[in-house]
């Protein structure tokens, strides 16, 4: 919950319970700090002190968070499972030889994982079950071996190990504290005083017996929702969800290996019909930034109708994710921009009318051979004689003397079928100061040559 407070850092405390008697179920660290503790009555939290902030606790907003957290994971490992809870188990081995070894691999993981919002432990172990419970004591271990394994499952507090708790309590009981302990007692005596799911549970912690998991599978859409603590009324505050909803979205598609090519924004209102503010792109895109910045660009344009009560980003436009082809040395990365990235932000910005494209038509006649285009590619032009880059919007007379002739006639026929017949020949000319233009003049007639565009 903390990746939803633009403060992380600020005392925060999850409540949950009936309206009669509401207690905290989790604290951040600095809510901890002021004397709280979990399963405190609200009541009896608020006699202490008032300097914290409080979120209901939603099991669905914890399902979509381990969701996200899956989907990024795949981008790592193609076996990703969700078999215990708040926990998220990735094979790695046979991603070492892709990702590096182990510590700079771990070091990636918990860069990703800051950046998009989410505390952690990390905990590598030659079994899932190993990793999963001594990730509940430790963060950091990196276990190879099953001496090293067993080592590192032996300090460990039995009430930490992942037995139920009865059990657990019943070898405190017996004096058993550390599961060291527990696992040097003789077999047959664990088989006589405790259930067969207590051996079995020892048994995967040490990897002699497998363990079953399903595995997670991508779904084929992204459909996240936030809650806002409060009704928005201006773009800048809305800023923060999209940037989070944003972050998840290109989490998620790394993970699938694909990107977006359009998605939906909804504002949701409390007394109206949801907003929706489409966002469409020419290519496939999943960076980020990128995806932050042509989202802002598109609500920004918006008038918002009503106070906002929730944010919702909707993506259902998944195709498969091209990289871009980069130079091997960028001179300059920093003042360059893609082509494709300022087209989509001027889109964003001016809207999708005010960018085009050009894109070549068959017809002879310069005035129509090319057309506007909001997803043409970049305009190739056939091979023939040098075509000026900037045409007149009206042709304008020439003094004869002003220019010379440089190469010419081209003679131009066309237009018949259409009602637009023209018969021109066409000039290279260059003017006093060096620019060179095209201009024409029609067949069979005299007079000056009318100019029609300029060479750049």
């Amino acid at each position: 919950m903390l990746r939803g407070h633009p403060d992380p850092e600020a005392p925060l405390a999850l409540v949950t319970g009936t309206p009669q008697r509401r207690v905290l179920r989790a604290l951040n660290p600095a809510a901890r700090s002021l004397g709280l503790r979990p399963g405190q009555s609200l009541t009896a939290a608020h006699a202490l002190t008032r300097d914290f902030a409080q979120v209901e606790y939603d099991p669905a907003q914890v399902e979509r968070a381990e969701q996200l957290l899956a989907a990024w994971g795949y981008g790592f490992s193609s076996q990703v499972s969700r078999r215990y809870p708040r926990c998220l188990l990735l094979e790695v081995e046979s991603s070492l030889g892709l990702f590096g070894p182990w510590p700079r691999f771990e070091a990636r993981l918990r860069r990703e994982l800051e950046g998009l919002g989410f505390r952690h432990r990390i905990v590598a172990a030659p079994n899932p079950a190993a990793a999963r419970v001594l990730a509940n004591a430790a963060d950091g271990l990196a276990l190879a071996t099953p001496a090293e394994l067993r080592k590192a499952l032996g300090r460990l507090p039995v009430e930490r190990a992942g037995l139920d708790r009865d059990v657990a309590t019943a070898f405190q009981r017996m004096g058993l504290r550390a599961l060291g302990q527990v696992l040097a007692m003789p077999r047959q005596t664990l088989a006589r005083r405790f259930p067969a799911e207590v051996l079995r549970h020892l048994d995967c912690l040490l990897g002699e017996r497998p363990l079953a998991l399903e595995f997670y599978r991508p779904p084929d859409e992204f459909d996240v929702r936030l809650e806002l603590n409060f009704e928005v009324e201006s773009h800048q505050a809305l800023l923060f969800p999209l940037r989070r909803l944003t972050a998840d979205l290109a989490a998620f598609l790394a993970g699938r290996d694909s990107g977006v090519q359009r998605f939906s924004l909804l504002l949701e209102h409390r007394d109206r019909p949801d907003t929706q503010v489409p966002v469409g792109l020419l290519s496939a895109e999943r960076e980020a930034a990128i995806l932050f910045e042509l989202a802002r660009g598109r609500l920004e344009q918006l008038q918002v109708p009503a106070p906002v009560r929730a944010f919702r980003l909707l993506a259902r436009d998944l195709p498969a994710f091209v990289p871009e082809r980069r130079e091997l040395f960028d001179e300059r990365p920093q003042q360059s921009l893609p082509w494709e990235q300022l087209r989509e932000r001027l889109r964003a910005r001016l809207g999708d009318e005010a960018v085009h494209s050009l894109a070549a038509r068959a017809d002879h006649r310069p005035e129509c051979a090319w057309r506007l285009d909001a997803e043409a590619p970049a305009l190739h032009l056939p091979p023939g004689p040098p075509r000026p880059g900037w045409l007149l919007r009206e042709p304008q007379p020439l003094r004869e003397g002003s220019v010379r002739i440089l190469s010419g006639p081209e003679r131009i026929e066309s237009g018949w079928w259409d009602g637009g017949d023209v018969r021109r020949d066409y000039f290279l000319v260059e003017t006093r100061s060096g620019q060179r233009g095209w201009a024409f003049r029609a067949v069979g007639e005299a007079g000056p040559l009318w100019l029609q565009g300029w060479f750049a």
